[in-house]
């Protein structure tokens, strides 16, 4: 796992993406060691707060009977269902007070990966000032990698924190650094 090895200021957003209980062991759509990156993405937020950035969280936040879902003809089992546990941030997720939430697929009838995607995130970072944009979170080959090209095509500059990521399909990890990586995002390990 990473510890804080990166600089921050006030033209920084530190963007910890979908670090919620469905994701981490034990929930509907859980991520091989997804708690474990939970004191380290800690160590990251209070760098970049104390140096001035931004922290954004986004979250999936689907309503009861998501088109996203495996019955309604999704790829996905039911999970990250609003106001429920499974939804719920990582209880040892230390967000800060000012931390800036973002709620993703809310639509019934359409899902959204990006943290960008239908949120105005995009819009809301420059009218702050904000020049880079670092991501991490869950899941690198899905959510993260989504997050981190919309990104790059809002005009941040971007980087993924690689040790502050996991991805579903370990087997997917070279694919997706090399996708990043190829789109201009800088990996950090």
């Amino acid at each position: 796992m990473s510890q804080v090895t990166q600089d921050y200021d006030h033209r920084d957003a530190l963007l910890v993406v979908d670090m919620q209980n469905d994701f981490c062991p034990g929930g509907a759509l859980a991520v091989a060691g997804g708690d474990a990156l939970v004191p380290g993405i800690n160590a990251e937020m209070d760098e970049a707060q104390r140096a001035g950035a931004l922290v954004v969280a986004s979250r999936d936040w689907h309503p009861v009977d998501h088109a996203s879902f495996a019955h309604r003809g999704g790829p996905w089992p039911v999970h990250c269902v609003q106001d429920t546990p499974g939804a719920a941030f990582h209880a040892d997720l230390a967000l800060p007070e000012t931390t800036i939430r973002v709620s993703k697929a809310t639509a019934f009838d359409r899902d959204a990966y990006s943290a960008f995607d239908d949120t105005g995130l995009g819009d809301y970072l420059r009218e702050r000032g904000i020049e880079r944009v670092t991501v991490c979170g869950l899941a690198l080959d899905v959510c993260v990698k989504a997050t981190t090209l919309d990104a790059l095509r809002e005009g941040f500059a971007t980087r993924l924190l690689e040790g502050l990521s996991a991805a579903v399909d370990p087997d997917a990890i070279e694919e997706c650094r090399d996708t990043l990586a190829d789109a201009g995002a800088e990996l950090c390990r």
